[in-house]
């Protein structure tokens, strides 16, 4: 008894300081209007194990190693401090008080922590656990019973009045545990009838949780791919809605058994939820600071010499440049925390030889902070499936899109889709955003119910425009009108941010050049095939890419007025000819997403007029594979027009991007009226 008085005083000891007692006062206001009274009243209590263990390290213990005994000894005291203060007139006896303990944090020890990759399947103590990942389902919010009122069927009996038998839903505990029919009277043993206008209802979201590694699995699929289990989180009340598909989180909560006869299922309840990120390395490697010292000469170089080394495992150095170049500007771009400006690159690869292509996306995949590969079979978007857990509604699960939040989702060759897929992905790109449809019928509501998930996610796509090649009769279309789409639709196509093509300018040289390259890798499997290359290892790239994405960036003023006026030149031209082609306003959002990754992967802060040239390029390149080419004439592959064999290449490509930068600036001045008198003529 002494020991229970001694944490007793404190528990009122913590509250006095940390402003506890203030926030039940302001807590219990809600309850003294004129509305029903109510069997309990729920109070939420915020604990700092860290104060609570510098206070008496007894108490600190209890919180930490015995949750319910702690949420016993607050109950004690909140009761206490409420009918002497008198806060609440309705509430009569100690059992009324609801107290819900929110630790605000978990020592940083694996004690404290849960690995989702091999979580405990014995009966250990229930206490709070921390735990990292990633919401692959969520269900409909439905009600739950907070508490209700039982009275005793003998009218002589105590208990038949007041608030003597009060249930109340503990953690781990099912529906059944807290409203049943075969309770009996502690006093008398009668049978115990429950008063429902006593009953007190919350709201329950049951979540879907998964290790943050299971996701690298649906990026590249190993020979053997592991097994990973998810764990089934509940969120009561004001955690409702706090977790969203494909979002990674930091879970505080009690892990416990869940008895549902004849089964037991593992499962959390959830004490408070956070939005977390994984921490990927970003240090750059020697070799590339080397490399960006010796190319800062130039705003251009850095980011040349990096894409054409990239991808050396699976093309020779120089093939698919352009391309390699805009996969690494999708790739800094992602991002995986909400609050950023999702700025998407959607990328669809226009080439003849789709199984290369396909390889090099995927190995680019890999490099993603988090990239999800879609399966044919599997779904692109988000399905339905009835919950297990009792509750009989709808559970929403996260499609490959949505896994790939933050990230890449790699739809692979369009010409294996369906139209009805097509269309679907149109859909998606167009909106940015999931309808999921959920029958009210079937899942046990009265009305249907139709939900919206944002997309916050960069699609890559590839097409075999061999086919298309054949039927069109144009020498060179990429320059002299609009490139045949193969499998794609022309509204698809024009959904796609950035359209790509690999143009095979060397001919057979090509063709040559990946053979022997994928002959050497066959004899000499492990060992670097170019020396240029072997100073810049996949894991450097990841580094560097990490570090690219963390960076902020600003448009500086010229670059600015550089992205507005060929947007307005752009839009009057091509709006001018008889085609019937309207320049969209997403055309901005790509130049500026285009810039800026430029200057995120060139390693700097401010996005200069360079940068916007790169960007006016790759997007007047596209915009000319689908609808043809315009006033400004550019060469199909502007971007890198020669090979960076040597030193020599490196200054013959910038002297060309400078005229290319004089041509735009011709372009502008041209078709877009007043420009002259913000842009600084070079």
């Amino acid at each position: 008894m002494d020991t229970v008085l001694a944490l007793q005083e404190s528990v009122l000891s913590y509250l006095d300081r940390s402003g506890g007692l203030l926030k039940l006062s302001e807590d219990c206001e809600p309850y003294n209007g004129p509305q029903q009274s109510e069997a309990v009243y729920r109070f939420c209590v915020s604990v700092d194990p860290s104060d609570a263990v510098e206070l008496d390290p007894l108490l600190g213990h209890c919180v930490l190693h015995e949750p319910r005994r702690a949420t016993r000894l607050f109950q004690s005291v909140c009761f206490a401090a409420i009918k002497t203060l008198g806060l609440v007139e309705k509430i009569h006896t100690e059992n009324q008080v609801n107290i819900i303990l929110k630790p605000a944090h978990l020592p940083p020890f694996p004690e404290y922590t849960l690995d989702l990759c091999a979580f405990p399947r014995g009966y250990g103590p229930m206490r709070p656990r921390a735990m990292e990942g990633a919401v692959i389902s969520v269900t409909r919010v439905t009600k739950y019973t907070q508490g209700a009122r039982f009275l005793c069927t003998e009218e002589d009996c105590p208990g038949s009045t007041g608030f003597y038998h009060i249930r109340v839903h503990a953690p781990g505990a099912t529906e059944s545990a807290t409203v049943r029919n075969d309770f009996s009277c502690l006093i008398c043993s009668s049978p115990l009838k429950e008063d429902v206008k006593f009953r007190v209802l919350g709201d329950k979201q049951l979540v879907e949780l998964i290790h943050v590694k299971a996701l690298g699995v649906l990026s590249v699929r190993p020979q053997s791919s592991p097994r990973y289990q998810s764990v089934t989180v509940f969120l009561r009340d004001e955690l409702c809605n706090s977790m969203r598909l494909g979002q990674f989180y930091k879970v505080l909560g009690i892990p416990a058994h869940v008895h549902q006869w004849p089964n037991i299922t593992w499962s959390v309840e959830a004490s408070s939820v956070q939005p977390w990120e994984p921490i990927y390395p970003h240090q750059i490697s020697d070799n590339f600071q080397t490399l960006l010292r010796a190319c800062a000469c130039s705003p251009w170089r850095f980011a040349a010499m990096v894409a054409n080394s990239f991808g050396s495992a699976v093309v020779p150095p120089g093939l698919y440049n352009s391309l390699k170049l805009s996969l690494l500007l999708s790739l800094v771009q992602t991002t995986g925390n909400p609050t950023d400006i999702c700025r998407y690159l959607d990328l669809l690869v226009l080439t003849s030889d789709t199984l290369i292509v396909d390889r090099l996306l995927a190995y680019s995949l890999s490099l993603a902070g988090r990239g999800v590969r879609h399966q044919a079979s599997g779904e692109m978007f988000a399905f339905l499936s009835r919950d297990k857990h009792g509750t009989g509604t709808a559970n929403i699960h996260a499609g490959s899109a949505l896994l790939a939040t933050g990230g890449i989702c790699m739809l692979g060759d369009l010409g294996g889709y369906r139209r009805d897929k097509l269309d679907a992905i149109q859909s998606v790109l167009e909106g940015r955003a999931v309808p999921v449809f959920i029958p009210g019928k079937k899942y046990g509501e009265d009305a249907d119910q139709k939900l919206c998930f944002p997309v916050q996610c960069s699609f890559w796509a590839l097409a075999d425009s061999t086919e298309a090649s054949q039927r069109s009769s144009r020498i060179d279309f990429a320059v002299l009108g609009a490139a045949e789409m193969g499998p794609v639709p022309a509204q698809l196509a024009e959904v796609f941010g950035l359209v790509v093509q690999c143009v095979d300018t060397l001919g057979g040289e090509t063709v040559l050049a990946q053979t022997v390259h994928t002959i050497r890798q066959a004899v000499q499997p492990g060992e670097p095939l170019y020396p240029s290359c072997a100073k810049f290892p996949t894991k450097d790239y990841q580094e560097l890419l990490s570090h690219a994405r963390g960076l902020k960036v600003e448009l500086t003023p010229g670059a600015e007025r550089m992205i507005h006026s060929y947007y307005m030149a752009s839009r009057r031209v091509r709006s001018g000819q008889n085609q019937g082609i309207k320049v969209s306003m997403a055309s901005i959002k790509l130049l500026i997403s285009l810039a800026e990754a430029h200057c995120k992967l060139s390693l700097r802060t401010r996005v200069l007029e360079h940068d916007a040239v790169i960007a006016v390029l790759l997007c007047e390149n596209s915009i000319t594979l689908r609808h043809g080419s315009s006033a400004l004439v550019i060469p199909p592959d502007a971007v890198f027009p020669c090979d960076l064999c040597d030193l020599e290449a490196l200054k013959r490509r910038e002297l060309t991007l400078e005229k290319l930068q004089q041509n735009i600036l011709h372009f502008i001045y041209t078709y877009a009226p007043g420009s002259d008198s913000y842009i600084t003529e070079e």
